[in-house]
């Protein structure tokens, strides 16, 4: 019956052990599995942290790259100006040599050629000292004119102008109120004045000076300006046509060269003469028997001056 209990037991005893060799191993297991996933996730983690590194370093180094690749084009772009530079500087070293071998060639004259040059150097002096009178004569010419036709009229009563040189009569002295036909008065004060100021135009001394000879008529304000163009050109054209008449003064030979100088205008009443104050200066108020005027002027070869005065300053 003992031995019976004992088996019992025996057999009690070593069932409970094989349940708990089987859970504490189950236990280990679980644990290992545990430490493996532990393990597995700080892998992981280590890992993540690993790539993102990476990845930044990529970056990094992408960046490093592009900005390679901009000092590499940057590089370039001063290789190829200093190349471009250089060949400038290639090309101006070759004009400077070519510009001195021509210096020394230009320098190998012969005496016979400087002796040459000293020659053609003094004809040019003495050809500019020459021009330069001209000059001077061309820039006074005016006032000798105007000098000269001043002592002309020195004891006439017409005056001559000190800027211009023009000489005007009143159209009431030399016509009737709106007509153009000279009167026996005027004509006889004409051949006293026209010969005096055209016969000083056209001196040798003068004449080749003078680009026109300009009779102009000029009117009041009175009427249209229609009708007072026609009779400002009307006593012109009469003023003109007195003076072409052998008969009033001037030769042939003065006629034939007015002929090809004579220019007559009809103005109306767009300049008229205004009145001064006291003290010289206008009023704004037309003087009407003043603005009725014909006005004898010239017009010196102004371009053909000037053109020499070119020349003289070229030289």
């Amino acid at each position: 019956m003992r031995r019976g209990n004992r088996r019992r037991y025996r057999e009690a005893f070593g069932e409970h052990s094989y349940w708990q060799s089987y859970s504490d191993m189950m236990a280990a297991l679980l644990l290992i599995f545990v430490l493996i996933i532990a393990i597995t996730l700080a892998i992981y983690k280590q890992k993540t942290v690993d790539l993102e590194q990476s990845q930044n370093s990529l970056g990094t180094a992408r960046q490093e790259l592009e900005n390679a690749r901009k000092e590499l084009e940057d590089a370039r772009a001063d290789l190829e100006e200093y190349r471009a530079a250089i060949e400038q500087s290639n090309r101006e070293l070759e004009n400077s040599l070519a510009e001195l071998q021509q210096a020394y060639a230009n320098a190998a004259l012969t005496q016979d050629e400087l002796n040459k040059a000293y020659l053609e150097i003094e004809n040019a002096r003495n050809e500019l000292t020459a021009t330069r009178q001209e000059l001077e004569n061309i820039v006074g010419i005016r006032t000798d004119i105007i000098g000269a036709l001043q002592s002309a009229f020195n004891n006439s009563s017409m005056s001559v102008d000190a800027q211009t040189g023009s000489i005007t009569f009143s159209s009431d002295v030399l016509f009737r109120y709106g007509s153009a036909a000279l009167s026996a008065d005027s004509q006889n004060t004409l051949r006293e004045i026209i010969p005096m100021y055209l016969g000083v135009l056209l001196q040798d001394q003068f004449r080749e000076y003078i680009a026109e000879i300009i009779i102009e008529g000029h009117t009041d304000t009175d009427g249209s300006y229609e009708m007072n163009m026609e009779l400002s050109h009307g006593r012109a054209y009469s003023v003109a046509k007195f003076c072409l008449d052998s008969r009033n003064g001037l030769s042939e030979a003065e006629i034939e060269q007015l002929r090809g100088l004579l220019t007559v205008n009809g103005r109306s009443f767009s300049n008229p003469i205004y009145k001064k104050d006291a003290m010289g200066n206008s009023t704004g108020e037309i003087d009407m028997e003043a603005s009725r005027r014909v006005e004898i002027k010239f017009r010196l070869k102004e371009d053909e001056m000037i053109e020499k005065i070119a020349q003289v300053l070229k030289q």
